[in-house]
């Protein structure tokens, strides 16, 4: 028998509980959150920037390419991503919280140790995800407004909000979106976090993250709601705000993890 066989009983044998959630462990998570954030994060803000840099970055090409109707998508799917550039976060959060050493050098443990080939599959799924979001995106407006072939920021934005195929595209593009948002949101909100916090496999931290989600339905969503207009201020302009927002988030979202998920019987990840 192989050293993971002798492992694998240990996991499925765990007893993962969770618990339920109201208004104000929204509400402690991001409070705690921002405490993370105020202290000492100043010194990795700049791991923070990243994050709008890209966003940036992306927006420029897809306007030097012309793929204006993809700008906004753009910005909106990188959110997708957003679990997978906070695991870094999360480790700090997590550290902080047992009272060691948080210190910026840290947010890089998690590419280490056996966290580091399941982040890394799941990472690959949300970017899977982001290309066919933008798949999508590209699908509607071309089956809408790209029929009307507009020409330049202005011939867009006008066809966009003074015709039916203009809005058919707001609309659709929305739902869709929805769609995308939902599923990262109840594969991902928990994942993440728990494969940060123990030496669990893929499967495992995305069931628990299914579970939770769909235990605490009405909560979770408001979770999901609030990242989403926090991420969309954030954007406002030219995605800077995202400095603060996603370090926040990201630790906000360790908290609202060790609110949701119980495990028993099961070994933490030890410190690095």
């Amino acid at each position: 028998m192989t050293p993971a066989q002798h492992v694998q009983p240990a996991l499925a044998s765990a007893q993962i509980h969770i618990r339920d959630i109201t208004g104000s462990d929204l509400r402690g998570a991001l409070a705690d959150g921002w405490d993370d954030f105020k202290d000492k994060r100043g010194d990795i803000i700049i791991i923070g920037f990243a994050y709008p840099v890209i966003g940036l970055m992306l927006a420029v090409l897809a306007l030097g390419y012309s793929l204006l109707p993809v700008v906004f998508p753009l910005a909106a799917g990188i959110s997708i991503l957003g679990p997978a550039v906070a695991a870094g976060f999360y480790e700090l959060a997590r550290r902080r919280e047992r009272g060691l050493d948080s210190s910026w050098r840290h947010f890089f443990d998690v590419f280490s140790g056996p966290s580091f080939v399941p982040l890394v599959t799941l990472t690959v799924f949300l970017a899977v995800l982001f290309l066919l979001w933008l798949g999508a995106a590209w699908t509607i407006y071309q089956m809408t407004l790209g029929s009307l072939d507009p020409q330049g920021i202005g011939s867009f934005m006008s066809l966009l909000f003074t015709t039916p195929e203009g809005w058919t595209m707001i609309v659709g593009g929305n739902l869709v979106g929805l769609a995308f948002a939902a599923l990262v949101l109840t594969v991902s909100a928990m994942s993440f976090p728990m494969l940060v916090d123990r030496p669990v496999d893929v499967g495992t931290a995305v069931a628990t993250s299914v579970r939770a989600v769909a235990h605490n339905p009405v909560n979770m969503l408001k979770w999901g709601l609030i990242v989403a207009v926090l991420l969309l201020l954030g954007s406002i302009p030219v995605f800077i705000g995202l400095a603060v927002v996603l370090p926040w988030l990201g630790y906000a979202t360790w908290h609202l993890y060790t609110r949701v998920v119980e495990i028993e019987g099961e070994p933490r990840r030890p410190a690095a």
